[in-house]
């Protein structure tokens, strides 16, 4: 049924149907004639949709747990960097030279011919020495964090 066909006898029945507590359906069927959708469309545009009821989800929902407040993470406090280790002739590890069991922990641009590794013997189960390898950890927590913060406020 269009608008057009809302005569003001039938829109006086809508707002006592509705005022009344009947659903939209409810009063489609009991005006005739007439979709629950356009039922509704009326009642928004004649500014009754808020009857002030409880609708049944709200009735039947349950109250969230307080929100306790963030704490701030506990800092780190990480040795400062280290010097690299030489190698006996005096240069430092590089993609040529670099063997098993030293920390791969990279320095410098590796498009500048100075890039070098740390060099220095690695922690067990790690590319890293302990050092390098605290930190590598510390920045993994820090983008993790950065994620998980980026995901709640979507």
């Amino acid at each position: 049924m269009s608008q057009a066909n809302w005569s003001d006898d039938r829109v006086e029945q809508l707002k006592t149907l509705w005022l009344d507590g009947l659903s939209a359906s409810q009063v489609a069927a009991a005006l005739g004639g007439i979709t629950r959708s356009a039922v509704i469309g009326k009642i928004h545009r004649l500014g009754f949709a808020d009857r002030g009821t409880v609708s049944h989800a709200a009735a039947n929902r349950v109250p969230r747990a307080p929100r306790l407040p963030h704490s701030k993470p506990i800092a780190v406090v990480l040795p400062v960097d280290i010097d690299p280790l030489p190698l006996a002739d005096g240069s430092f590890a590089t993609m040529r030279t670099i063997e098993k069991p030293m920390c791969r922990w990279p320095i410098g641009d590796p498009m500048t011919a100075d890039f070098h590794f740390c060099g220095r013997p690695h922690k067990e189960g790690s590319p890293y020495c302990e050092v390098h390898g605290a930190r590598a950890h510390r920045l993994q927590r820090r983008s993790k964090a950065r994620v998980s913060m980026s995901h709640r406020a979507a």
